[in-house]
Parts: structure tokens; C-alpha cells; sequence
């Protein structure tokens, strides 16, 4: 492992990932999108040599309700906060991908496929927030088997996870692991990011982070591969969530580029690692701004592949390259 590694996740989730925060007068548009985005997402990592992992949400797999009832767990987590569960709404869903684009994504799933450098992960099978006070171990091991049933119809065998909303858990890497999951994202090794459910979540902690995204407060945030223990599953931290374009924070769009490129640079130049993750959603409105935003990241990621050998890869041949090394 004598280079720098270049990491990309998306948490892919359509509407099962904001449901409970958002309706769909509120952010529609936004979930819309993201059947325009994603395979923009995917010429641009064609052209720039690109891999990355797709945590997907496993009610995406679905090309109908029937379908989806018929493969719902028997066990479901039974949440103080009823509104997270989602699965009363289905009931209010469409009837198939072909009248819902906000609940069913198999066109998509298939797509990605298409590319077969990237990575389909598991994003859990209902957006399960593992930090959530009414939810068990038991409740998370059968919603994990439900995503790896639902990722088997397309022939895909889930190897890494990514927890909603960062919820890492270190209760349920056993339940992981016994899955067959070999790696998971961690989050930031920073107070900032350390993992909270919402209610214990902080208005300040939000607004640092904002911060934190167009100035150096927590660091770089890149990782020695090799420092990292070789067990299963593998945790890959998370570097930088990549915010999504704001027309009123415009003008600092250029601190914004130098915090990513100058931490990118950093683990480059030190055979480090260095892991950005973002949503499809972010990308659905303003997609110009965003994907030429995006394209700056992946033109430096080119010249430092160049000069330093940075390679890109997915959480899931990261993983491996660990735990082959360690043994």
C-alpha cells in the first residue's frame, strides 16, 4: 500500500431518506433529480477513471408494492419517534417505478450495474437509524437480511455499509460482520462528527460543521490505510461530506473547492487516504453548478493521480487491500 487512495461513497435513499423531515412539496424536486443526476454521476467518473461505492437504500430494489410488501421483514424497529418508520407510508406510495419516481429505483440500480468498477453497498433496507431510542440489535440484524435478499434478486452480493445519517453504531458491527459485510464508513474523527441521534443532535454542532466546510477547524481528516486493524468489518472513515451548491454562499464556493482539494492534496502526498461522500439529491437542482463544481474535484484528483500515483478505488477493494495486508 505505497500510494494515497481517492474514496467516494454516495447515500443513495430517493425519499426514504428525508421522508420523516421533509414532504414532497418541500423537496420533490430534489428526489426528481436524482434520475437525471445519477447517471450523470456516472459519465463523469467514466471520464475521470473513477470508482465509487452506492449505499443503497434496499426499498429501491422494487419494481412494484406488491413486491416490496411481499419482502418486507416480519420484525421492524419500533422507534420512540413513529415518524421514522417508514413503513406506514408505503401505503401511500405509487404502484410501480413506473408511476413513482420518489420511492423505487430498480432502472437505476440496473444502470450502475452497467458500470461494474463501482460499487453497490447497502444503505440498510429502510433507512435504519441505528441510534434511535425503541430500535434493537435483533430489529437491525433482520432489516440487514432483508437489504441482502433484496440486493440477491439483481445478483448483487452487499460486501459494505453505510449507516443513515452517520448513525455508526459499534453495537451492530457483530451483526454486520456475521452478514457478510466487510467494510463500513465511520464517521470523522472529530467531536464535530461523532455520531448522535437527533434528538441529542445540537443546532451549534451543525452550524461548526458548516463552517468546517469552507475552513480548516477539525483538519484534513485524512487516514493511514495501514494503521487501520485489518478486522471485519473494515472501517473506512469518512474525510468530508460534499455540500451541495448554495446560491447564497456562492461567493465562498472557492474556500469551499480549496478545504477538499488542499486535504486531497495533503493525503496524496503522504500515501494517505482521503474519503468524500455526498447524496444523489444533493445534486438535483442546480445540477450545472454542482456537476462543474464536482468536475474541479476530479480534474485535481487526475493531476494528483499524475504526479503521486492517488488512486481511486471503493470501500470495498479498500477493505480488502487491509485485511489481505494484515494477515
Amino acid at each position: 500500500m505505497n500510494n494515497g487512495k481517492f474514496i467516494i461513497s454516495l447515500d443513495f435513499e430517493l425519499y426514504w431518506g428525508v421522508r420523516d423531515k421533509l414532504s414532497l412539496a418541500q423537496y420533490g424536486d430534489n428526489i426528481k433529480g436524482v434520475h437525471q443526476a445519477i447517471p450523470r454521476l456516472l459519465e463523469i467518473f467514466a471520464r475521470y477513471d473513477v470508482n465509487a461505492t452506492f449505499a443503497t437504500v434496499g426499498l429501491l430494489f422494487f419494481e412494484t408494492k406488491d413486491e416490496m410488501r411481499n419482502h418486507l421483514p416480519q420484525q421492524k424497529p419500533n422507534y420512540q419517534n413513529s415518524s421514522l418508520s417508514p413503513y406506514d407510508h408505503i401505503n401511500n406510495i405509487g404502484n410501480s417505478y413506473k408511476e413513482d419516481v420518489y420511492h423505487y429505483a430498480p432502472q437505476l440500480i440496473k444502470l450502475i450495474q452497467q458500470y461494474p468498477q463501482h460499487e453497490i453497498a447497502s444503505h440498510t433496507f429502510s433507512h435504519y437509524y441505528c441510534l434511535e431510542k425503541g430500535q434493537t440489535v435483533q430489529d437491525f440484524k433482520t432489516d440487514l437480511q432483508a437489504a441482502k435478499d433484496a440486493a440477491n434478486k439483481f445478483g448483487i452480493e452487499l460486501s459494505s455499509l453505510v449507516f443513515p445519517r452517520n448513525q455508526f453504531n459499534n453495537e451492530y458491527l457483530k451483526v454486520c460482520k456475521d452478514a457478510g459485510i466487510t467494510s463500513i464508513r465511520g464517521n470523522e474523527d472529530s467531536w464535530l462528527y461523532a455520531a448522535r441521534n437527533d434528538a441529542d443532535e445540537s443546532a451549534i454542532r451543525r452550524s461548526l460543521r458548516l463552517l468546517d466546510s469552507y475552513t480548516n477547524i477539525s483538519g484534513h481528516h485524512c487516514f493511514d490505510a495501514r494503521s487501520i486493524e485489518p478486522k471485519l468489518p473494515v472501517n473506512i472513515p469518512a474525510s468530508r461530506f460534499l455540500r451541495p451548491y448554495s446560491p447564497k454562499l456562492k461567493m465562498f464556493d472557492a474556500l469551499r473547492l480549496k478545504r477538499i482539494t488542499s486535504a486531497m492534496s495533503y493525503a496524496a502526498k503522504n500515501q494517505l487516504c482521503y474519503h468524500l461522500w455526498w447524496h444523489p439529491h444533493n445534486f438535483s437542482i442546480n445540477q450545472h453548478e454542482n456537476f462543474s463544481f464536482l468536475e474541479k474535484i476530479l480534474q485535481h484528483y487526475r493531476t494528483l493521480h499524475q504526479q503521486y500515483e492517488f488512486e481511486s478505488c471503493t470501500m470495498r477493494s479498500l477493505a480488502n487491500e487491509i485485511i489481505s495486508n494484515g494477515i
